[in-house]
């Protein structure tokens, strides 16, 4: 917005851009869903820059201002017209504050992909005037995605060369409760877990509540479908799966949208609302299930694989416990009855 604010007597542009606290998320009318939490962000950026520029394409016109080191140059006037609606800000970030102000193309690159993915249908452009080719023009990557994070997870395991368990992404795309969720999962014939949540595009890379509910609906819902369907074979391997057994060789994507997140830390790497363990899970649980009596084949896979993965836990687990008495055997003080001779005479 470029009107008068009531309260401020200046522009909206200007209070948002230079007034800390100030920002749209704070009326919960303005947003269903957002990822800011204290309308510090754009503030911080001009503050922090010795240049800055805002234009705003609103109302068939252009309207700017400039700014140095957060300061207004001039109130925001209008310099043309236009019929594009829309916000571009252009910053230099100050050098005596930041010891690095090149810009790495991979860490917005990745970013950029990740948005893309997380918010299916949009279009984002990156492009680099730093780069050209031959011809002279800059590097240019578009990023757009149809099939949103059921496309993503195929991207992350095809990244890490996995070899697909099965050819399926098990995609679940409904909402709970006002909260829209969105899980693709994928397992692989590896070894390793890669998980990785959002809540509103952000990354929260400790995971949190929506992980937790994701994990326990995991381990039940396929423990219970192994003990219904595959009995025999696991009462014949004598074994206990547990809930990292099903989670061996996973790939998955957990995105949902929380109008009030609550956030453990200003970093946001950790959810922190009670209420979404039981909403994620209960949503993963009715997917999963459904998938699971629908697809008896890919079903039977993943179990089996499971089996697999308990099997060769409890092999390493055995292998370490040997390891441990050899060397307890190896000691120069043996244990129990094997105890040293304590007696100084030799005859004896």
């Amino acid at each position: 917005p470029v009107d008068m604010h009531p309260k401020e007597k200046k522009s909206a542009l200007e209070v948002v851009m230079t007034v800390l606290h100030a920002g749209g998320k704070f009326n919960k009318d303005s947003y269903k869903v957002s990822g800011g939490l204290h309308g510090v962000g754009v503030s911080c950026v001009n503050a922090l820059s010795t240049h800055m520029t805002t234009n705003v394409f609103r109302n068939g016109k252009v309207y700017q201002q400039e700014y140095s080191c957060g300061k207004p140059l001039y109130s925001v006037k209008e310099v043309g017209e236009s019929d594009r609606t829309g916000t571009r800000q252009t910053f230099w970030p100050d050098g005596s504050i930041f010891t690095v102000t090149t810009y790495k193309y991979e860490t917005l690159q990745n970013r950029l992909r990740e948005l893309a993915y997380l918010n299916k249908g949009i279009t984002i452009t990156l492009t680099d005037l730093r780069e050209k080719d031959e011809e002279g023009n800059p590097r240019t990557e578009t990023f757009h995605s149809e099939e949103g994070v059921k496309e993503f997870v195929r991207f992350l395991n095809n990244q890490n060369n996995n070899t697909p368990l099965i050819d399926d992404v098990i995609y679940l795309n409904t909402e709970k409760q006002g909260v829209p969720i969105e899980i693709a999962i994928m397992y692989n014939t590896g070894y390793r877990e890669n998980l990785y949540s959002y809540v509103n595009n952000i990354n929260t890379i400790e995971g949190g509540t929506h992980v937790v509910g994701f994990r326990s609906a995991l381990t039940r819902v396929l423990k219970k479908y192994a003990e219904e369907n595959n009995a025999k074979a696991i009462e014949k391997a004598k074994i206990e799966i547990q809930g990292e057994d099903f989670r061996e060789g996973l790939v998955t994507v957990i995105s949902v949208k929380v109008a009030e997140p609550q956030f453990e830390g200003q970093t946001k790497t950790k959810l922190g609302n009670s209420e979404m363990r039981g909403i994620v899970a209960k949503a993963l649980a009715e997917g999963l299930g459904t998938y699971l009596e629908e697809n008896p084949v890919e079903a039977k896979a993943l179990i089996i694989k499971t089996v697999t993965a308990q099997k060769a836990r409890d092999a390493a687990r055995a292998a370490r416990e040997s390891t441990r008495r050899k060397g307890v055997l190896e000691r120069t003080t043996l244990p129990g009855k094997l105890a040293d001779c304590t007696d100084k005479d030799a005859c004896h």
